[in-house]
């Protein structure tokens, strides 16, 4: 959802954008340097005096695919449990020891990471570089912070899925889509299987992933790369390097036709589809075309699907439609809420036959100019904020290994063509091979 709100922002965004030449001539390259330790990790440094203050991220390589699925929701669990003690630091201190500088912290898993960050004022680096350094090889894993974890993790759960209107939809969607692959869970995993793991269970799970070998560092921000680099070799390099991970390898068998299912959802006041096919994985060029495909199909009242939709036939009063391009495969998701007195039926047909124009005619010039803008405002404008440049260096080494895509990413966009996005949307926007939910209120 998250990108939905992004995606709504650079709409406006576009609405002042430049055109290519210039608002590429606005960014200049981000300036850093990145090395190894001996132990594996990788750093990456950037300078940026533009505000007294200096981010870190430690992005790990372990996300829930890398789950055993009798024990869903390990990658999650850890990223609460991170905030618990450590060897050095009493249980409960760390966030307290960030917040009492002024700072703050965060962390957040996917199905592919997991990644900490902290955003400090500059002359106070040291501060997060020594807390990352004991996470990674000192946590407590131990019975008092698996047990309070247990029930946190539990009531975010009852939170966001179990007791939010159309809260089943990721894992549902999820199961269908990518049945029989280790996309088959999402993040937050399983209550009962978080229950039933031993202190044992979740130790083999921190020993193994949570290793330098499987991080990458990045500090952004007003600092002294020499100091900063002193640090880092004072509280990451006495660490031993870790198992060779064994990944799980990801087979994925082809869809055989459309997974419908109705739901009766008790929370809901207005009937939804929620509608997903299979996409292009991170990196695949095709990615990029399908992103600015999404964008013109669902992003913000401007697109095809608002105005067919909501605005023209009013058989909705919100639709969205976006890309999660994972590493090893691609979600697309097309979502309408519909109006009161109409049914899940009608929006579902409507989605289609939107999806069906658009592989047919393609797409206008003044469209393909409107996607480009889009996609440039966000590359713009998601480079000006320290812990944004952080997290993008950390992904495009993790996913990438080049760094510096985030100079020159925007230009694998600029390749796109008009028939470009003609063909992704006749391979990928598949009417005949889909998940569609519907969400019933219930009386």
């Amino acid at each position: 959802m998250r990108r939905l709100i992004i995606g709504a922002a650079c709409i406006l965004a576009v609405l002042t954008a430049t055109s290519s030449p210039q608002s590429l001539a606005q960014m200049n390259p981000i300036v850093f340097e990145e090395y190894d330790l001996p132990n594996g990790l990788h750093v990456i440094l950037s300078v940026d005096k533009s505000a007294p203050v200096a981010v870190t991220v430690v992005h790990y390589r372990v996300g829930s695919r890398d789950e055993d699925p009798r024990r869903t929701g390990f990658a999650h669990f850890f990223e609460h449990l991170m905030f618990e003690g450590t060897k050095d630091i009493s249980r409960g201190a760390l966030s307290k020891y960030i917040e009492s500088i002024g700072g703050r912290l965060n962390a957040y898993t996917s199905v592919d990471e997991t990644v900490y960050h902290n955003e400090v004022p500059a002359n106070e680096i040291r501060l997060p570089l020594w807390i990352e350094a004991q996470r990674m090889r000192g946590l407590l894993v131990d019975a008092i912070g698996v047990e309070t974890q247990r029930g946190v993790v539990k009531e975010e759960r009852r939170a966001r899925y179990d007791n939010s209107p159309y809260g089943s939809w990721n894992e549902l969607t999820t199961k269908f889509l990518f049945a029989g692959s280790n996309y088959e869970w999402t993040p937050i995993g399983s209550s009962q299987h978080i229950d039933s793991a031993s202190i044992d269970e979740f130790r083999h799970f921190y020993d193994t992933y949570y290793q330098p070998s499987n991080a990458t560092l990045t500090v952004v921000g007003d600092f002294s790369v020499p100091e900063v680099k002193k640090y880092i070799q004072d509280y990451f390099g006495w660490m031993g390097k870790g198992a060779a991970i064994q990944r799980k390898e990801f087979n994925l068998q082809p869809m055989q036709g459309v997974e419908r299912e109705t739901i009766e959802d008790a929370k809901a006041q207005l009937p939804a589809v929620y509608m997903s096919m299979r996409g292009p994985k991170i990196g695949n060029p095709d990615a990029y075309a399908m992103n600015m495909l999404m964008d013109l199909l669902g992003a913000g009242e401007s697109s095809r699907l608002y105005r067919r939709l909501v605005d023209k036939d009013q058989v909705a009063v919100q639709t969205a439609s976006f890309l999660w391009d994972m590493e090893y495969a691609g979600r697309i998701a097309f979502i309408g809420i519909a109006a009161p007195g109409k049914s899940t039926g009608d929006v579902e047909r409507l989605i289609i036959e939107e999806i069906e124009r658009i592989k047919k005619d393609g797409i206008t010039d003044e469209e393909f100019q409107k996607a480009k803008n889009i996609q440039e405002a966000r590359f713009l404008y998601g480079k000006k904020d320290v812990l944004e440049k952080a997290q993008a260096l950390s992904k495009y080494h993790t996913y990438f290994g080049k760094a510096n895509l985030i100079n020159n990413e925007l230009e694998q966009f600029m390749k796109v063509s008009k028939n470009d996005l003609l063909r992704v949307a006749r391979q990928y926007l598949t009417t005949d091979k889909y998940v569609v939910l519907s969400y019933i209120p219930k009386s």
